[in-house]
């Protein structure tokens, strides 16, 4: 790097020293090229306004936060570099991915600098039963590399265009999730640049703590830089049913006989509201197949959806998988992808699910609360399956994802702001109902509410912040600390 771009991002981290530390102003040290040895940077940092502009917003559309400086690196060292500087000048560091956060988790403001992930996006090969790919690849093209060796990761997001470590961080549930658990889950290793600026390979045998705060942690101890995922035999094709209930009970009554069996490979609930008014509950089920197809009748049997209703196709798998990408076409061609999307992710437990869930439905109004395209997610998930210990959940062992979807019309922001508040109230009734928040949600936590949400595992996040991020440079959008 030459010297007036080293200077910039010393510069940039000085700068962001002039901010209250402990509860008093520390003065920013003077910004000199060369005061330390510094290897050259691989990458790029940028600082003009339409990189900013872009770090400073996500798909979220609510929060916006300017940084100083955007690090594109160009390898881990210019990671372990940055965050050298950050740590020396008191600075802040945001990883961002695909900024697909909706409440601004992954910006920082002046007080330091944002580093694009997505410039490290190398994918390893398929090696037997794992792949080792960058956090800044994108599921579907690691989806792409390991489907042309027969494989799959066991999970995969619905929405495949986010990146492998900006899910891994939140947990990452996925249509298998009730199967195979969290993609955090499913990691071999590995490699994390914590908050003291060192670099580090972790795993379940070696530096287990750091794996373990790393895994659904929010990003609060490291970057992860690299991951090692495991693979499965990906089947060739998907049979899909689509199927329809009059009534949440209906719904549920299937979802418990499906669930108990493992009939299908994926089980996802929806409920949502036609243009005649009302509200729908649908189950969309999944069989995975090489060869032969299923048999449709022994997979529907004792079900008692509307016969009349069902969709029964068949698909490739990687199309299944990507099935999301003509409704991500529908709403960018109308300009909704563009307007503010308040959602709120949280967990139920079965014992309270449908008390709990017709509550909120009443309380919902689908045209102005969800949209033409929202939809409110309730998808069973097993306890057991999820492994993670950040990750938190309710005490049954059946549970479910219950998620609001919106997408509203307009870009008002006052609309937006509605729906935060809304959400705010839907999360303390769902975790008065013994539910837990995922927390990729649109509304603040304060600290005291993060460690409400951690519990007793609160004290693990917080050791190993203390031993791998002590000067608390790391994340700091989701405020826990």
């Amino acid at each position: 790097m030459d010297a007036n771009r080293r200077a910039l991002l010393i510069g940039g981290l000085a700068t962001a020293a002039s901010v209250a530390v402990g509860g008093r102003a520390v003065a920013a040290a003077p910004a000199r090229h060369g005061s330390w040895p510094m290897p050259d940077l691989d990458g790029v940092v940028r600082t003009d306004p339409a990189s900013l502009a872009a770090a400073a917003d996500d798909f979220g559309h609510i929060v916006h936060k300017t940084p100083l400086l955007v690090l594109e690196p160009g390898s881990t060292d210019d990671i372990v570099t940055a965050l050298d500087y950050a740590r020396r000048y008191n600075g802040k560091a945001a990883p961002q991915g695909q900024s697909h956060s909706v409440w601004g988790r992954a910006m920082t403001d002046g007080q330091g600098g944002v580093i694009d992930m997505t410039s490290l996006r190398s994918i390893g090969p398929v090696q037997n039963d794992r792949i080792t790919v960058d956090a800044g690849a994108k599921w579907s093209d690691v989806l792409r590399a390991t489907l042309a060796q027969g494989k799959t990761p066991p999970v995969l997001t619905d929405y495949l265009e986010l990146s492998i470590g900006g899910t891994i961080v939140v947990g990452g549930v996925g249509s298998t999730t009730a199967r195979y658990g969290l993609q955090s889950d499913n990691l071999i290793s590995m490699e994390v640049v914590t908050g003291k600026a060192q670099r580090v390979t972790c795993s379940p045998s070696s530096n287990s703590d750091l794996f373990n705060a790393v895994r659904a942690g929010l990003g609060q101890v490291g970057v992860i830089t690299k991951a090692t995922l495991k693979l499965v035999a990906a089947p060739a094709s998907v049979r899909r049913y689509q199927l329809t209930y009059p009534t949440l009970a209906a719904m549920l009554n299937d979802v418990r006989l499906v669930s108990g069996d493992n009939r299908f490979d994926v089980v996802q609930g929806a409920i949502a509201s036609p243009p005649t008014g009302g509200w729908v509950y649908r189950l969309d089920c999944a069989k995975f197949f090489t060869g032969t197809p299923p048999n449709d009748a022994a997979l529907l049997a004792g079900m008692t959806d509307n016969q009349a209703a069902r969709v029964l196709t068949t698909l490739t798998y990687f199309d299944y998988s990507n099935r999301l990408a003509a409704l991500e076409a529908a709403l960018r061609a109308n300009g909704q992808w563009f307007n503010p999307h308040p959602w709120l992710t949280t967990f139920i437990g079965d014992s309270r699910v449908e008390a709990v869930v017709n509550d909120e439905v009443s309380r919902t109004n689908a045209a102005t609360d969800l949209g033409q395209f929202g939809q409110i997610v309730l998808s069973p998930l097993r306890r057991s399956t999820i492994t993670s210990p950040l990750l938190r959940k309710p005490s049954d062992s059946l549970m479910y994802a219950f998620n609001f979807v919106r997408v509203p019309a307009t870009s008002d922001i006052n609309n937006a702001n509605r729906l935060v508040s809304i959400n705010r109230g839907i999360y303390d009734r769902v975790r008065a109902a013994g539910g837990a928040l995922y927390p990729v949600s649109a509304f603040p936590m304060s600290s005291a509410d993060w460690r409400t949400h951690f519990g007793s595992e609160f004290n693990r996040l917080n050791s190993a912040k203390i031993k791998y991020d002590p000067n608390d440079l790391l994340t700091p959008g989701y405020e826990v600390f």
